[in-house]
């Protein structure tokens, strides 16, 4: 009966809306499908170089697989229609260096086809995570075995001015008053101080190892509203800056992300342009989405079961 109602529900959206692109049709809901800025399957390797992904959203903004290459790609879809997900991890814990599986793109001068999060108003990422090794993985920028690095690298937009670390919009686990929590973590103004939105549960509870889990966050950089789903459900959550870390008080209105292009996205991981590692993610990632506005709860929500079909 749900997949019935999710059908007729998709299937009303359709009427008088464009057709999303071929490699998205069925996977991607239509209401969301005008706002994918870029949206990353691992099924479809650039033509003539098996370690680029092809971005089957608007902006067509090729995804490096960095380190392991095509060899990222492996059979484990995270629903029905998935066929494959990207292999993420940790190479070499003992030794410092930089050959972690990760993946994303890097330019210091920013990357003009990811311009829609250029004076963003809203974003949005959601994507398909499994926990497959350790996490959070041994520090090997530090010379002490029993050193863990203190956040766990998911997916995110790269500020106009990042070193490769520094983000737009960000879904990371990350440590809050001393505990690693599930998190959206934001910064509106290039240079400026970030907000996080955590979650209240423990990690290990909201991404068990072994399970596929559909993770989505949304960044409203005008009212300063962020919020984290799991499996379509909101979490409860709280934000861990206090007063106004975004700035957001006084004229002009609305408030908007710098007019920047972004340097790039991170995915796995932390520094995509591959000078060292940082945050390494011991997992698989599916089907993962950015998006130039807030998605609706009920998107959401509607979003994970259509997937899920």
């Amino acid at each position: 009966m749900r997949r019935l109602f999710v059908a007729g529900l998709v299937a009303a959206f359709c009427v008088g809306l464009a057709a999303p692109a071929q490699a998205t049709f069925g996977t991607v809901l239509p209401t969301l499908s005008r706002n994918l800025v870029s949206y990353y399957d691992f099924e479809h390797p650039v033509r003539g170089n098996k370690a680029l992904e092809q971005d089957s959203g608007r902006s067509g903004t090729a995804l490096q697989l960095i380190n392991g290459g095509a060899g990222m790609r492996v059979r484990d879809g995270a629903f029905r229609r998935s066929r494959t997900s990207l292999q993420l991890k940790q190479v070499n814990p003992t030794t410092a260096g930089n050959d972690d599986w990760k993946a994303g793109l890097y330019s210091d001068t920013g990357v003009p086809s990811l311009r829609a999060f250029n004076g963003a108003r809203q974003a949005s990422i959601m994507g398909w995570v499994k926990m497959t090794g350790q996490n959070p993985a041994p520090n090997s920028n530090s010379a002490n075995p029993d050193d863990f690095y203190g956040a766990i690298g998911l997916a995110g937009v790269l500020s106009g001015d990042s070193n490769g670390h520094a983000v737009r919009a960000l879904l990371e686990l990350i440590g809050v008053d001393g505990e690693l929590k599930l998190v959206a973590l934001a910064r509106r103004i290039d240079g400026g101080d970030s907000q996080t939105f955590a979650a209240t549960e423990p990690w290990q509870k909201l991404l068990p190892q072994n399970e596929w889990v559909f993770l989505a966050a949304t960044f409203d950089f005008d009212t300063g509203a962020m919020a984290l789903y799991r499996n379509g459900k909101p979490l409860a959550g709280k934000y861990v800056v206090a007063g106004d870390p975004w700035k957001l008080e006084g004229e002009p209105e609305p408030d908007l992300a710098s007019a920047t292009d972004p340097r790039g996205i991170k995915i796995g991981g932390s520094y995509p342009q591959n000078t060292r590692e940082g945050n390494a993610c011991n997992c698989r990632m599916d089907s993962l989405m950015f998006l130039d506005r807030v998605a609706k709860p009920w998107e959401v929500h509607l979003q994970y079961h259509w997937m899920k079909g």
